[in-house]
């Protein structure tokens, strides 16, 4: 995990490196036919990865997008309407039959239907009428780091592709350096808080809930932690309830909209007598844990994720786990 997770700027750099025509040629087409609706076919990390791309889109698109409960399909037989949609689904290996089930309906029901996968000769590669390889290399620890960041720049291509944004594809260009940054910084302090916890809020908004939601995942499978993510606004609809005097929370709060919100949320839960590890730009009063900045700060989620993997991986050993070992784990997970 390690390893893999500190791959990642040379994954991002040949991934970038690869399929621009292929990016270019989508986002023309989603211009010259805009879809009537957009929804996203993903589960565990890969799900956060396309959470982040579908918020994108609605954000800077104003493209509302749905994640698709892949049941109604698997289970329920529901006969979804496929004119003018497009199916985005994002997997590592490609094999789950609850991804493949979803695009094989949506194609053969004339939807335009897009995969990101690392394994390009798998099920969901040949399912789907657009296929763009991760290009991340073979993942072996269970806990995905490289494949889920390579899913995140994707994205995030599609959505440069698609706005003819020149500011984010410069930006995009220059993620690879970011995320070196991003791996050299130390967050050892986290390490120390978290060594003996058994419970944890991850707290992000905007575009960094999905990396909140991604860090929740790998507290529970790599260190048996029984993290919970949310959005800075939804914690107070309930869950604050649970915080008290040492009740730990991990604030990720990156530059963009939601910072202000989650800064101010971070001084309030420390009143309440939580321990708040804030990850936040150097520089930002309150914050124990540095993130890098990126070229846009869109993309800045990237580069907090790629910090946040090494420290994951050194609290799973302070534990007395191996990260590379989960529980119950294995890492192709097939569903229906």
């Amino acid at each position: 995990m390690y390893e893999e997770c500190l791959s990642a700027p040379a994954v991002v750099a040949r991934q970038l490196a690869a399929d621009q025509n292929a990016y270019a040629a989508l986002g023309t087409a989603l211009r010259d036919k805009p879809p009537t609706s957009l929804l996203t076919v993903a589960r565990g990390s890969s799900d956060h990865a396309a959470h982040y791309m579908a918020y994108l889109m609605m954000a800077r698109l104003g493209r509302l997008v749905t994640s698709l409960p892949m049941s109604l399909i698997t289970l329920y037989q529901s006969k979804i309407a496929c004119e003018g949609l497009v199916s985005l689904a994002f997997s590592q290996s490609g094999q789950s039959p609850d991804l493949v089930a979803p695009t094989k309906f949506f194609r053969a029901g004339g939807a335009r239907t897009v995969a990101f996968v690392n394994a390009e000769g798998s099920p969901l590669a040949e399912a789907a009428e657009h296929v763009f390889p991760l290009h991340a290399g073979v993942e072996q620890s269970v806990a995905a780091t490289k494949s889920y960041i390579a899913q995140l720049v994707a994205g995030a291509r599609v959505v440069a592709a698609w706005s003819e944004d020149e500011d984010l594809q410069a930006a995009l260009q220059q993620l690879p350096q970011a995320l070196e940054q991003a791996s050299a910084k130390r967050w050892d302090v986290a390490v120390d808080a978290l060594k003996d916890a058994d419970r944890l809020f991850v707290i992000g908004r905007g575009t960094s809930l999905a990396v909140a939601m991604e860090a929740a995942l790998k507290f529970k499978e790599t260190c048996g932690i029984q993290a919970e993510a949310f959005s800075g606004a939804e914690v107070k609809h309930g869950p604050m309830a649970l915080v008290d005097e040492g009740y730990p929370l991990l604030v990720f709060a990156p530059r963009g909209p939601a910072q202000a919100g989650l800064l101010a949320l971070a001084d309030e839960m420390r009143g309440r007598g939580a321990r708040v590890l804030l990850a936040a730009p150097e520089g930002t009063p309150g914050a124990e844990l540095p993130l890098a900045c990126t070229g846009n700060e869109d993309l800045d989620a990237i580069a907090a994720v790629q910090s946040f993997y090494p420290m994951v991986e050194a609290l799973a050993r302070a534990r007395g786990l191996n990260p590379d070992q989960p529980r119950h784990l294995a890492k192709v997970t097939k569903t229906h």
